[in-house]
């Protein structure tokens, strides 16, 4: 989020016209993402502020990648300086995910910039099927990787891991940070 909050505008428009061309009431996709009918209303009329964690719910219901959701319009060229973009806090950890590139319609990828400070780690359900998550950590430690085998990186690893199954990612240091690649297939 930047200091004004989440593009509420974008977000509406987008969660609105995912369902709609998918043919779902708020109702059914309320239910299928678990958060109140109501909650979603908002979210289409672009009020409220929403977690990274509901959004991420809404989009495993409709079937679309996260970035979905959130993506504005392209320019021929873009360009993002640091700092920059729309940063989505979690809830259950003190963790950022900015997103710096979605895929086109025909390329399904997604590239984001994950700011983590130790303490809890940030729980992420399945996405959608066939997803699979490049993560390259910049600065710091993490521990991260499907639930049940997380495995310990640090400055310049990488590592590959089914994003179609519950997941995690904990910082062990201070200021650390990371580029995820969330392939979509």
């Amino acid at each position: 989020m930047t200091a004004d909050g989440p593009p509420l505008a974008i977000i509406a428009a987008n969660l609105r016209r995912e369902r709609e061309h998918r043919g779902l009431s708020l109702s059914e996709v309320a239910k299928r993402a678990g958060v109140a009918k109501s909650t979603l209303s908002q979210l289409e009329s672009a009020q409220g502020n929403p977690s990274v964690e509901t959004l991420w719910s809404l989009a495993v219901a409709l079937d679309v990648p996260f970035s979905r959701l959130i993506e504005q319009p392209a320019a021929s060229v873009r360009v993002l300086r640091r700092g920059e973009g729309v940063a989505y806090p979690s809830t259950q950890a003190d963790f950022t995910g900015t997103l710096l590139s979605t895929g086109p319609r025909h390329v399904t990828r997604d590239i984001y910039v994950l700011r983590v400070e130790p303490g809890a780690d940030r729980k992420a359900e399945a996405h959608i099927p066939g997803t699979v998550e490049h993560l390259i950590v910049c600065a710091g430690r993490f521990r991260s990787g499907p639930a049940d085998e997380p495995v310990e990186l640090g400055p310049g690893d990488y590592a590959s891991f089914p994003g179609d199954i519950d997941h995690s990612y904990e910082a062990l240091e201070p200021g650390s940070w990371a580029v995820l690649v969330m392939e979509h297939r």
